[in-house]
């Protein structure tokens, strides 16, 4: 296990590239089990939770390798209809073969992939939405067992306590794409990162209307072909860039930031003061050097809205801003274990139910913290950035899951970053 150790009150500096999108890849990455044609994935970041991916996919019998950095070929000529719990125990994300091994093998058993750190996740709608498709589902002995050799198209409503679900729609896409007849989700999620996953879809020969808004009409088909997919750059990544610009003080282009991909978290900044330099579609200068910024009121809601896995982000940004900023997080509720951390390095921050109130300008300073989940990792990073000394972070294996090579890429900006063994 290695620790980050950072020297904080250096100003971020320069060009940086985002990776590819991780919350798009590993549907993908599931999506290739549809068809025992070869599938070219490119853009991928490289992530722990990929080469997981890669691993359960080995698993169940596709030919999986990595042709070059960043593309990889998958083809799943014979597979298996079970992915074990040894596999699935390591990554939340991986209960999205539930939809493409019910659909290419008319069965599946998948073991439900447990508790986390951020709060509860169900897999409720998922279960609703396979047998809306008019599959046997149970759960047994720790696994999701499908049997879907009736399975046909239907009018499926995945609307939940905290508004749509992000896998529970790319599961149900993937499980409509070979059902007979035709299949209306409601009240789908509509992240960019959908919308991606229909477009590899429909070029492996699927019929999907309406992918990355909230109804989706698929008209099954026989069977899908092999496909070459390029997977979008990550949107949670190019704002985690943009926080650690802002608390640095720094002047940074983000290159891969797709601006209509990050309205919403843009939009609160601009009110909050920022002014943005929008070069291109895909490019977003942030010069911080000269900026005041006013507090912020922030409430996580489903795409469109604020982002949940930018919270924890712009929990450490508001630490650096004068005045009394208010965070609502209204899709995991307790996603908050960056709290506690913060405050060791010296911030003020109170909890009052699923709010998060933050008193700056706060004078942080650095301290030996531990991460707790993915989020929480990059809030830490951005403390320890905008903190006086040197703060230890330990676990940063979180970190590995989702961010490519951010000690490096902060590196090339300027800052004082150097990844340690653990003791």
């Amino acid at each position: 296990m290695d620790s980050l150790l950072i020297r904080g009150g250096t100003r971020l500096r320069g060009e940086v590239q985002v990776s590819g999108s991780k919350n798009a890849c590993l549907p993908i990455f599931a999506a290739c089990l549809l068809t025992d044609q070869k599938c070219l994935i490119k853009n991928v970041p490289n992530l722990s939770d990929v080469n997981f991916m890669a691993q359960i996919l080995r698993e169940l019998g596709a030919e999986v390798s990595m042709v070059k950095d960043g593309e990889w070929e998958i083809c799943a000529k014979k597979i298996s209809h079970t992915a074990p719990y040894e596999l699935v125990r390591k990554m939340r994300a991986s209960i999205c073969l539930l939809g493409p091994l019910s659909a290419r093998m008319r069965r599946a058993e998948v073991s439900l992939p447990g508790g986390c750190v951020i709060g509860a996740r169900p897999v409720d709608l998922h279960i609703k939405g396979m047998r809306a498709l008019n599959c046997k589902t149970e759960i047994e002995r720790g696994y999701l067992n499908v049997d879907a050799r009736k399975i046909r198209g239907a009018r499926v409503y995945l609307g939940g306590r905290f508004g749509s679900t992000v896998t529970g729609t790319a599961n149900i896409m993937m499980a409509a794409v070979m059902a007979p007849g035709t299949t209306v989700i409601e009240n789908a999620a509509c992240e960019p990162e959908i919308a991606d996953l229909a477009k590899m879809l429909s070029n492996m020969g699927a019929q999907i209307e309406g992918g990355g808004t909230h109804t989706i009409t698929i008209t099954g088909v026989p069977r899908l072909g092999g496909t070459s997919h390029t997977v979008i750059p990550d949107r949670i990544e190019a704002g985690t860039w943009i926080t650690a610009a802002l608390a640095t003080k720094g002047d940074v282009t983000i290159k891969g930031a797709i601006r209509s991909h990050l309205g919403s978290f843009l939009d609160l900044l601009e009110c909050a003061g920022c002014k943005f330099e929008y070069l291109k579609y895909d490019a977003i200068r942030v010069n911080a050097s000269r900026l005041k910024m006013k507090p912020v009121e922030a409430v996580t809601l489903p795409y469109p809205g604020l982002p949940t896995d930018l919270q924890a982000q712009i929990c450490a940004l508001a630490t650096q801003i004068d005045g009394i900023s208010v965070i609502t997080e209204r899709i995991y509720p307790e996603r908050f274990m960056h709290v506690p951390e913060l405050s060791r390095m010296g911030a003020n921050i109170s909890r009052e139910g699923p709010s998060a109130i933050i008193c700056g300008k706060s004078r942080l300073s650095g301290a030996p913290v531990m991460a707790s989940d993915l989020r929480a990792s990059a809030a830490l990073v951005i403390a320890a950035l905008a903190a006086e000394g040197e703060t230890k972070i330990r676990r940063i294996y979180h970190l590995d899951r989702g961010y490519d090579s951010m000690d490096k890429k902060l590196k090339s900006l300027g800052a004082k970053i150097e990844r340690t063994p653990e003791d």
